[in-house]
């Protein structure tokens, strides 16, 4: 993927890999923009804008933020074991992927074929005096050990309370009492334009403050469709991820989590996840060791022109529903086909990843309207969200582990149609992979169909077989087309 001669890479900002191992993520096409010159000025217009110059805001007072702040950012290594064979670093695992975008980069770089221990460093925050501790869920994937250090240099083993995929969130716990703590913001109030500050440890530089703006609200990233990410030009960097962003009045307004690069590092665009988002996530952690997300249960794309001009509509805004699944809330509440979602509880829907946005951040079970596009006219209808498959989260580095969390995984049962695609009447889909189950080369995705040769229907018969076993299980893994038995120790 060539643009004027460079590969942009899609990177996660932070996670600064230190030891047998540096992770990247796959490569992704930032597609180039066509400038036009602009028309001649009107004199007139000109003269107007003069007329109504807007004032100079006066900059934040850094040096307060961070001098409030930074005992309250902490360091966050991982340590894992892993097998640095060239079959792991090509992201094969049991299965093999030689069509990963990365992987002839990882082909290149001479590996000795042992085991040895992966290191990684990210950043994170506290958000509560007895040790509560926010970060990236990326930072600690597949981490077997977790630990914080403070900015007095204090390190605790951090015990992972939940990790969720699909916010990219994490909530940590530490033994400790009496700790400094951030002040939570409304990420909801920024706007384009408004400085920011992250504090974090770029390339395990601790302590590490940056400067910048707001350059875009609510972007929709490729993979990220359910977070509304905050784009800004504050230097982020591997080491930057879980770290926190702060607005002028030194709140925290978001957690750095991802970056365009062609090189690994900062290059002027970096994605913070709104903090409001990660709150909400934090508190379920917390609460009930779930997350669970809203289910509207379409599939929608992005219009064009040609679409909107297709469908009667003045201006290319809006969803285009391209499948409506069977007894979901979209079906009960009357959408089709060919509708496309103009507003979501009062919301402006712009394009497909902002109805995405919109109903991640709902709870299942409430109550919205939806105003939609059809047969050249609006018309409004009303639904219930209904609820994803709640990930059950799983502990990766906890002393007295649930089964779940022994063997790594966080699965559901699949829906009707994924048991169609995958060919298969049963077995679980992977949410989410740590620990013992990642060493093993389990990925998000993969389908558990048995266990030592029994086929598994459900998360508590799963639990109920892990529960047998003392110290491993063989577990048969669907992923596309093939299927393998996979060893897994459990913890």
């Amino acid at each position: 993927m060539q643009i004027r001669g460079k590969t942009l890479v899609w990177s996660a900002a932070g996670l600064l890999a230190v030891g047998a191992a540096t992770g990247l993520s796959a490569a992704t096409l930032l597609q180039p923009t066509t400038q036009t010159a602009p028309a001649a000025a009107d004199s007139t217009a000109v003269g107007s804008a003069l007329s109504r110059a807007i004032p100079p805001a006066t900059a934040p007072n850094y040096r307060a933020i961070v001098e409030r702040n930074q005992a309250a950012v902490v360091g966050i290594t991982t340590a894992g074991a892993m097998d640095t064979s060239a079959q792991e670093f090509n992201f094969g695992g049991p299965f093999g992927d030689n069509d990963n975008p990365l992987s002839q980069f990882f082909r290149s770089v001479p590996h000795p074929r042992n085991h040895g221990v992966m290191h990684a460093q990210g950043s994170g925050f506290l958000v509560s005096p007895d040790g509560i501790v926010l970060t990236n869920a990326h930072v600690v994937d597949g981490a077997k050990e977790v630990t914080v250090k403070l900015s007095n240099h204090r390190e605790y083993k951090a015990k992972v309370l939940g990790a969720d995929r699909s916010s990219d969130i994490a909530v940590l716990k530490i033994d400790a009492h009496d700790l400094p703590t951030v002040q939570i913001g409304d990420s909801s109030q920024l706007h384009v334009g408004d400085y920011v500050l992250a504090i974090g440890e770029p390339f395990g530089l601790e302590e590490t403050a940056t400067a910048g703006i707001v350059s875009a609200k609510g972007r929709s990233l490729p993979g990220d469709g359910y977070v509304p990410f905050i784009q800004t030009d504050a230097a982020v960097n591997p080491g930057n991820s879980g770290g926190p962003l702060f607005d002028g009045n030194g709140n925290v307004v978001g957690i750095n989590a991802q970056i365009y690069t062609n090189s690994g590092g900062y290059q002027g665009v970096s994605f913070a996840i709104p903090i409001n988002l990660a709150m909400q996530v934090k508190d379920q952690i917390v609460k009930t060791g779930k997350v669970a997300h809203a289910r509207l249960g379409v599939e929608v794309q992005t219009l064009d022109q040609s679409l909107a001009d297709s469908f009667k509509m003045k201006a290319p805004n809006g969803a285009l529903v391209a499948k409506v699944e069977p007894d979901s809330a979209a079906a009960q509440a009357g959408l089709k086909v060919g509708d496309v979602i103009l507003e979501f509880n009062g919301n402006p829907i712009v394009d497909a990843g902002q109805l995405s946005a919109r109903v991640g951040a709902a709870a299942p079970g409430d109550k919205v309207s939806l105003k939609v596009w059809r047969d050249g006219r609006e018309t409004t209808l009303n639904a219930t969200v209904g609820s994803a498959a709640p990930v059950e989260v799983a502990d990766a580095a906890g002393a007295n582990a649930s089964p779940q969390a022994r063997l790594g995984l966080a699965v559901r049962p699949l829906n009707p149609d994924e048991r169609q695609q995958a060919g298969v009447s049963g077995g679980l889909i992977v949410e989410d992979v740590q620990g013992h189950a990642a060493e093993a080369g389990i990925q998000p995705g993969d389908v558990v169909l048995s266990v030592d040769g029994t086929p598994v229907q459900s998360v508590a018969q799963l639990r109920k077989m892990v529960q047998e076993h003392d110290k491993q299980v063989a577990l048969l893994i669907q992923r596309g087309d093939s299927r393998l038995f996979v060893p897994v120790t459990l913890g």
